[in-house]
């Protein structure tokens, strides 16, 4: 049978999502627990993600699916997983799901969203939970910066030089950047993201926020397709895989994040 689960982890201290050799990977702790509760020496569960995330990232929804030959109730996953994780990794819920479902290949969307401090001080109570920027930033330049995103495009301008995707092509279906106070939330749906796409993009953002590029310039280099003209990566703290968007016909418990915002 195969079984999705729903994960919220906060990504400081682990190295990312995906397995490692030194074992400090997300997913070798969540692999780790499964076999532990489910006990059967002939049996090793291995897990397939909806998206990695890189080091420090967190994951306010990240959906993965497993085969598995021995029956357990739904909720007994749950409860019985989570014994056996570290308090910083939970699952929210499992549902056994028709044998086509794929926790990557399924997936119609990816949401992430980018919590960003915009203060002269930084985070104490909220470190490694927000990115920080300390000079004000004006918001209608980076919305208007973000626009020229949406739709399909060649994102290789912000494709980190070790991405391994086949093509840099993506489609942006949605940008929002909102302010709280002193918190801006940009939100960024697409059907599928580049490595360190979003943090490169929020970096060329509070360029265009701060003054430091033109909307005109962030559009040109955009276009121009050439990453060593864009602003610096963006710090990975206040970047959260949000949600993931499945056809409904697939019936999971939630397609959407415990997040308050």
């Amino acid at each position: 049978m195969r079984i999705a689960l729903g994960i919220e982890y906060n990504g400081t201290g682990f190295c990312g999502w995906q397995s490692q050799p030194s074992g400090c990977g997300v997913q070798d702790h969540v692999e780790a627990a499964l076999n532990a509760f489910l006990a059967v020496p002939d049996e090793v569960l291995s897990v397939i993600c909806a998206g990695r995330t890189d080091t420090g990232v967190h994951a306010a929804l990240q959906v993965v699916h497993f085969d598995c030959s021995i029956e357990r109730d739904e909720i007994a996953w749950v409860r019985g997983v989570n014994a056996h994780l570290p308090s910083s990794i939970r699952v929210l819920w499992a549902k056994k799901v028709d044998p086509a479902f794929h926790a990557r290949f399924s997936a119609i969307s990816r949401s992430y969203r980018y919590l960003l401090l915009n203060d002269a001080v930084d985070a104490a109570i909220l470190r490694g939970q927000v990115g920080w920027f300390h000079v004000p930033l004006a918001i209608e330049p980076m919305r208007a910066a973000a626009s020229a995103l949406l739709g399909e495009h060649d994102f290789s301008a912000f494709r980190a030089a070790e991405c391994q995707a086949k093509s840099p092509v993506k489609t942006m279906h949605e940008i929002t950047i909102e302010r709280s106070g002193q918190m801006l939330i940009m939100t960024f749906r697409a059907n599928a993201f580049l490595h360190h796409m979003i943090r490169n993009i929020v970096g060329g953002l509070v360029y265009v926020g701060s003054g430091r590029h033109s909307v005109d310039a962030f559009r040109q280099i955009f276009e121009g397709l050439d990453r060593s003209k864009a602003a610096p990566t963006f710090s990975p703290d206040g970047l959260y895989l949000a949600d993931i968007e499945y056809d409904a016909s697939y019936a999971l418990p939630s397609a959407r994040s415990r997040l308050p915002f």
